[in-house]
């Protein structure tokens, strides 16, 4: 995928994060949805920036930033997803989707920095 449409899609990304987060604020009646919403729509746009700064490392010679792009990605489908169906009345056996998801976002930071740490500057001394 280019540079530009993974730009683009993770545009996208935020736009939902900001529109679910206002859904749950004025359109949901339960304190238990609202909740779900609140944390699904913060952890969504959390991830979505970590989204842009993986984009930006690549940028500059950070290329193994790339690697945490799938899993921040899945993360924000299955830990956001799926509170948000929780949110909206989906059966409970949803919610064993959060901790995959949440699994994914710990996995992607983990690659993040990884990528930050392996990478050798021109300028850096030997260790």
């Amino acid at each position: 995928m280019k540079q530009h449409q993974l730009l683009g899609l993770i545009c996208l990304s935020g736009f939902v994060a900001v529109a679910i987060g206002a859904f749950g604020a004025h359109g949901l009646t339960s304190p238990q949805a609202k909740a779900w919403v609140v944390t699904g729509s913060s952890q969504h746009m959390a991830h979505t920036l970590a989204l842009f700064a993986c984009v930006w490392l690549q940028t500059q010679g950070y290329t193994k930033a790339r690697f945490a792009v799938p899993l921040f990605s899945i993360g924000i489908a299955l830990f956001a997803g799926s509170l948000y169906a929780l949110a909206l009345g989906a059966p409970r056996l949803v919610a064993m989707a959060a901790p995959l998801g949440g699994l994914s976002l710990l996995g992607g930071w983990l690659l993040l920095a990884w990528a930050c740490f392996s990478r050798k500057d021109q300028n850096d001394e030997p260790d």
